[in-house]
């Protein structure tokens, strides 16, 4: 994992997943644990990327 994804992970979980994944099922569950809590977006978007 690249710094620039490590960032983007930390303050746009969404855009760091979208960047690697693209439009599907793993952006969709990115975008909605950051809209109920900013730290399960992190966490799923750190998973998802590793």
């Amino acid at each position: 994992m690249s710094i620039i994804t490590i960032i983007l992970c930390l303050l746009l979980p969404p855009l760091a997943v979208f960047l690697k994944h693209g439009l599907g099922k793993e952006f969709l569950i990115s975008l909605i644990l950051t809209l109920v809590g900013w730290l399960p977006g992190v966490i799923y978007a750190f998973y998802v990327n590793s």
